[in-house]
């Protein structure tokens, strides 16, 4: 009864002890560390320096320099006044100070994330308010659920997609602003279809700012890489090009219009003063209609999923990028970018989250903490005080410009070539992404993407690498059935199809099959029953089955579930010292004995 007993307690489930794991959840929320790493300003202003000082200031007011225009841009690109695009680029940059993780990231409205409002906030700015408020609230939820992890689950060949196709999209439709043409969409094909239809209507001093503009935007990123002369001075010129360009070009249609002819097509009336601190909009009015809050949710949709995702993927991705050695509390990250959204939402901002190009812009100007973000912040509120009426004789085309030369970088055409280099099946995601994000839509894009790179990994967890081999030992034909990764329950009928497929394709009868299970970690009820099928169909071919050093913990499932099958797993063997205890010895010596099991637990 003591074998039993011992037997029994050694194939026992390991269930997690809830209390236990309670009580050390809740001790590890009250503690300090935990504290300050949900504020991790606690972390890194007591260290502050005042040398920090002049480089922070440095840093915030160079990339304030590159968002004041982006954000008018991004404004127009979502189909709302230009001022909106300044509302969003302040308070992220306020919030991220006390909690944001990594230094270098700067918060604001994106090219993507303005498209993507782009549908619904033409309808409303309501709509827009009330989605920043929305998927900041879901964010922030999954941060402080520590829900990071579902980032892994989006690959860089379905994130690439996304971000070109995105990139092709909103550079396109900047085609026709940069010619002076007004363009009826913020789509692919009918941006080029009007282009090439309205070729007659070009506004030639339009078409001429704009083309040069661009043309010196990309030069001046050059700059950056002169290794003569004063390289300092040629990498600020290179990262000022943004607000060169457009001061160059807000002073050439001020000075042309002084006859009262605009040559150029304008941003016109931005309006003036710092939007009111108010609870975002949960109804609004259209067209004279009162819209509840219900019906403003239906008309969002799919966006309040995908909004969050890819505001969550693309400050993950830059966090990462920037983090020089250091890891990134993907978690944490949410919470910040959360709570940018929802402070934002009150000072009427569109979805904010990690810009890659200020955030490089401001990794290139020395930063050295989050407060740099602060000068920056400050920059915008005194823009809109102070500025507004000057943003008037911005040109269209230099805007459009500018936006297309962002775009531009995010295209990255050799990330194709490397994906075709290293392994050429990750081109299925990427072509079903970029695909379906062109012409159909980037919510559902994104989604097809996912479900595509999902197919793979289905597919290889449905059909594992299993190698089956005829071996000769001591004389004995066996068997050897090489499991070479763990079995779930999409791979349990693969497994067993596979062994009785091979044996009976085999000339000579084999009496014997090992299944060595040393890479089978563990294994679920499917698996578990399919293997005591396994077992019955090999002894209607009249074959035995042995499990060779299984994991104790896979092995007790199929134990648990049928106590009989205990005799089938052998551990702490040699292969050649288990085929001689099968043949050699009585029907009871080939038994596994309690204490060699025994001794692997302990061992472990």
């Amino acid at each position: 009864m003591r074998a039993d007993d011992n037997e029994e307690n050694l194939y026992r489930e390991q269930l997690p002890n809830v209390g236990t794991l309670i009580g050390e959840s809740g001790r590890k929320l009250c503690r300090p560390s935990t504290i300050a790493r949900k504020f991790p300003i606690i972390s890194w202003l007591p260290r502050y320096r005042s040398a920090y000082l002049v480089q922070d200031f440095i840093a915030g007011f160079t990339v304030g320099l590159t968002t004041i225009p982006q954000a008018i841009a991004y404004g127009v690109v979502a189909g709302l006044e230009p001022q909106y695009g300044l509302y969003s680029a302040f308070m992220g940059c306020f919030t991220y100070i006390v909690f944001g993780s990594c230094k270098d990231v700067t918060i604001a409205t994106t090219a993507i994330m303005a498209l993507m409002v782009n549908q619904y906030a033409t309808i409303s700015p309501d709509y827009a308010v009330l989605v920043c408020f929305l998927a900041g609230s879901i964010i922030l939820v999954l941060g402080l659920l520590n829900m990071g992890v579902l980032v892994r689950f989006i690959s860089i060949p379905v994130i690439t997609g996304f971000t070109m196709a995105a990139a092709t999209t909103i550079g396109s439709a900047q085609i026709n602003n940069l010619v002076g043409l007004k363009g009826p969409s913020n789509d692919l094909l009918p941006s080029w279809k009007h282009f090439f239809t309205h070729l007659p209507s070009i506004r030639v001093w339009d078409a001429l700012l704009g083309v040069v503009t661009l043309i010196f935007l990309l030069l001046m990123k050059q700059l950056i890489r002169i290794r003569w002369g004063n390289r300092l001075v040629w990498k600020y010129l290179s990262l000022s090009r943004n607000a060169l360009a457009v001061i160059f070009g807000t002073f050439l249609a001020y000075i042309l219009s002084r006859d009262g002819n605009q040559p150029f097509r304008v941003t016109g009336n931005i309006t003036a003063g710092v939007p009111p601190f108010r609870l975002p909009p949960f109804s609004t009015t259209v067209d004279g209609e009162y819209v509840s809050f219900g019906d403003m949710i239906s008309t969002v949709g799919a966006s309040l999923a995908s909004i969050p995702m890819i505001a969550i993927l693309e400050i993950v991705a830059i966090s990462k990028a920037f983090s020089k050695g250091k890891i990134v509390d993907a978690s944490q990250e949410m919470i910040a970018l959360g709570m940018c959204n929802i402070m934002g939402s009150f000072v009427l901002s569109m979805p904010v989250t990690g810009s890659f190009t200020r955030t490089a812009v401001n990794n290139a100007s020395g930063v050295r903490t989050p407060l740099g973000g602060a000068v920056t912040g400050t920059l915008v509120l005194l823009a809109l005080a102070f500025l507004t009426q000057t943003f008037y004789y911005i040109p269209k085309t230099t805007l459009a410009a500018l936006i297309i030369a962002a775009m531009i970088s995010l295209v990255e055409l050799e990330r194709i070539s490397d994906m075709w280099r290293s392994k050429k099946r990750d081109l299925f995601p990427f072509v079903v992404t970029i695909v379906t994000c062109l012409f159909w839509s980037l919510e559902y894009g994104i989604v097809c993407g996912i479900i595509a790179n999902l197919i793979y990994i289905l597919y290889s967890s449905a059909r594992p690498q299993v190698n089956i081999t005829l071996e000769k030992i001591n004389g004995h034909e066996i068997a050897l059935v090489d499991v070479k990764q763990k079995l779930d329950y999409a791979s349990a009928e693969y497994l067993k199809e596979k062994v009785v497929a091979y044996l009976n394709q085999q000339v000579c009868k084999v009496h014997l099959a090992v299944i060595k299970g040393q890479e089978i970690n563990s294994i679920d009820y499917t698996v578990a029953m399919n293997i005591i099928s396994l077992y019955g169909d090999l002894k209607a071919l009249n074959c035995e089955m042995i499990c060779w050093n299984w994991n104790i913990g896979s092995a007790g499932v199929v134990c648990r579930l049928k106590t009989e099958m205990r005799s089938i797993f052998k551990f702490n063997y040699e292969l050649e010292e288990l085929i001689a205890s099968h043949f050699d010895t009585s029907k009871t010596a080939s038994t596994v004995t309690i204490e060699a099991a025994q001794g692997q637990v302990n061992t472990a």
